[in-house]
């Protein structure tokens, strides 16, 4: 499936996790910094186009857990708990890439949770915004892609995903999950696609 959202009035692109803790030089997940190497680069071209058509950007990071109690039961806490202990706000590994990031744009970060929507301020920021349709790109497809997909369709906003602009880990399953878990619940297209049906281009 496929679209050219050629609509940019009440579109937003939310870019998960795209910070120097996972996706930069010193990534808490090695394996997904080395399999998303292209994948900053893709980011830069589109949020650069987006921010020319006036299509708000919106950053959703992770600053770390608060408190000194296990955050949840799932595995991936556990493996992560102890690399990020020390990610408060502010911290390096907590910032935006910054080749991503431009003052315009909306830095979200959280506390919690193993993906951006639940239970924080995102999905009625994207309402304030008059958001419709949100444009998902970033990481991983592994866990916090498909579950923020689901939750924004399930919320009844229109997901368009580029699926150049998103990344996981290894990328045979990377693969795999666009075709048989996001295409269940959002469209798929390319960085090219996108910018192609913006208008003036």
């Amino acid at each position: 499936m496929a679209t050219h959202a050629d609509e940019s009035s009440g579109t937003a692109i939310l870019c998960v996790e795209c910070q120097n803790g996972v996706l930069g030089p010193a990534a808490v997940l090695p394996a997904l910094g080395r399999d998303s190497t292209t994948l900053i680069a893709t980011l830069a071209r589109l949020l650069n186009a987006a921010r020319a058509q006036g299509i708000p950007v919106v950053h959703a990071t992770h600053e770390g857990n608060l408190g000194s109690h296990q955050p949840g039961t799932a595995r991936l806490w556990r493996a992560l708990a102890p690399a990020t202990a020390h990610w408060k706000h502010g911290a390096p590994e907590t910032q935006v890439v910054p080749e991503l990031l431009d003052p315009a744009d909306v830095v979200l970060p959280r506390h919690h949770g193993l993906y951006p929507t639940l239970d924080t301020e995102l999905i009625p920021i994207l309402r304030g915004y008059g958001i419709s349709t949100v444009i998902l790109v970033g990481v991983s497809l592994n866990v916090a892609l498909p579950f923020t997909a689901g939750h924004l369709a399930q919320s009844g906003f229109r997901v368009v995903v580029a699926r150049d602009a998103v990344g996981g880990t290894p990328p045979e399953y990377a693969e795999l999950s666009l075709a048989h878990s996001i295409a269940m619940v959002a469209e798929l297209t390319t960085t090219e696609n996108l910018i192609a049906g913006w208008p003036g281009r």
